[in-house]
């Protein structure tokens, strides 16, 4: 049967894209329809620096060879293999280079496809985990306040911002929230970790009280939250809430979806901040964004708990079609060798500090009330214009879109999460460029 012509190859109608104004977006769109390294070519031709690693998730910059050779030799050798009880040696081998670069005590990986499949797989585990160590009622989930755990039920539920929530429905029961660690009153334009709000962490000994500690899973939390506007773990603060976890035997999960792969310029957020978790959901920089794919990353002590019963028994009702898939294991072994070969890891953690002083040269411009950076990942926070939220930050995004940079907005937070291959002139461009922007937002 031919297929459907009726609709144009330029028709935008068809498609409902996520997390966007759709309606103002086909009215004039904004088209990019090659990369390279560190920039994106519209439709027009025109070539726009990428002061966000796509979403989050390029970190060795974009149409990288060796990935792209990885993909096409395992397109052409093996395109896919199930993953329910037969494997193929890629995946395996991906996981064992997971593990070497993973903090010392995570010893396992669980392929999903997304960030949000991680944190679903790892909510899912958190809780059977306990049941089969006989600990049935440890049925509770801990988020916090403006979390963001990607779009499933059980990410908005443990997730904090509530235009991802509020017309979801009652969601998960059985969740509750710590607050979050933004304090501008007293940590505005904090360089790095902030001084102030270690002690919001004791709010966990407040929940387990309300509770019970025999009743809760698990905690989630992101070391950085990323796509709420970048907020930061005061000193001491996630030392707090290992220690307070272990105590009450309530497993730590670390959402690293945002800084796994060298954002922090260590390989995992944990390494960065030296607290080791139960748990890491992974995605983005696991592939580069090339292919979808996500992981969770688990302790020993969680991965064996299930290791019970006669052998021949599936020992986790849990999984994916696509889990391990061969196409996207070579793409992220040939990742994780981009990442090793030109060191971004090391060379993200040597431009911080230059990309942290050019960040913090937008202080005192129009409408700026606060700057907060950590690793390569930066946020300025702008006024709300009275009585139309987001609106200056947006106007901000298509003004930047225009003079060739691509910034996010989360609210009036303007994010940057640069490839970790940016320059020191790049970072000039960036940062300068941004500033002319905001000199003339009204």
């Amino acid at each position: 049967m031919p297929l459907d012509r009726k609709a144009t190859p330029n028709d935008l109608n068809a498609f409902w894209m996520p997390f966007t104004a759709n309606r103002q977006f086909k009215k004039n769109p904004r088209m990019f329809v090659a990369a390279r390294d560190m920039h994106y070519t519209t439709s027009d031709g025109r070539q726009v620096l990428d002061g966000t690693a796509g979403l989050w998730c390029c970190n060795a910059g974009h149409c990288r060879p060796r990935i792209t050779a990885a993909i096409q030799r395992q397109a052409a050798e093996l395109d896919y293999a199930p993953a329910f009880q037969m494997g193929h040696p890629v995946a395996f081998d991906l996981a064992n280079r997971l593990i070497g670069i993973a903090p010392r005590g995570i010893e396992h990986v669980f392929y999903t496809n997304s960030g949000s499949e991680s944190v679903e797989t790892a909510l899912k585990l958190a809780i059977a985990y306990h049941r089969a160590r006989g600990e049935g009622a440890r049925t509770r989930l801990i988020g916090r306040e403006r979390g963001y755990h990607g779009v499933n039920f059980g990410g908005i539920s443990v997730g904090g911002i509530v235009n991802n929530r509020k017309v979801f429905g009652t969601l998960l029961g059985g969740v509750d929230h710590l607050p979050h660690t933004h304090l501008p009153a007293v940590n505005a334009f904090s360089k790095g970790q902030p001084e102030n709000g270690a002690n919001l962490a004791d709010e966990l000994e407040r929940i387990v009280a309300l509770h019970g500690a025999e009743t809760i899973a698990a905690v989630i939390v992101e070391p950085v939250a990323g796509s709420t506007g970048v907020i930061l773990p005061p000193k001491g603060y996630l030392e707090k809430l290992r220690a307070i976890t272990r105590k009450h035997g309530i497993l730590l999960i670390f959402d690293e979806v945002i800084t796994g792969f060298g954002r922090l310029g260590a390989p995992f957020a944990a390494q960065y901040f030296n607290v080791l978790p139960d748990m890491m959901t992974t995605a983005k920089g696991l592939t580069n964004g090339v292919i979808p794919m996500g992981a969770v990353l688990t302790t020993a002590d969680v991965h064996d708990a299930f290791m019970t019963g006669p052998e021949h028994m599936i020992e986790l009702f849990h999984g994916y079609t696509y889990s391990g898939n061969p196409i996207a294991s070579a793409a992220g072994i040939a990742t994780l060798e981009t990442y090793r070969e030109e060191a971004l890891f090391e060379r993200a953690a040597a431009i911080a500090p230059y990309w942290e002083e050019a960040l913090h040269s937008l202080r005192g411009l129009p409408h700026v009330i606060d700057i907060r950076n950590m690793g390569l990942i930066g946020a300025v926070e702008l006024e709300p214009l009275a009585g139309e939220p987001t609106k200056r930050a947006f106007n901000a995004f298509l003004a930047a879109f225009d003079k060739g940079i691509l910034i996010r907005t989360t609210g009036d937070i303007i994010a940057m999460s640069p490839p970790l291959i940016i320059e020191k002139p790049q970072i000039d461009e960036l940062i300068g460029t941004l500033a002319g922007v905001l000199k003339t937002l009204a």
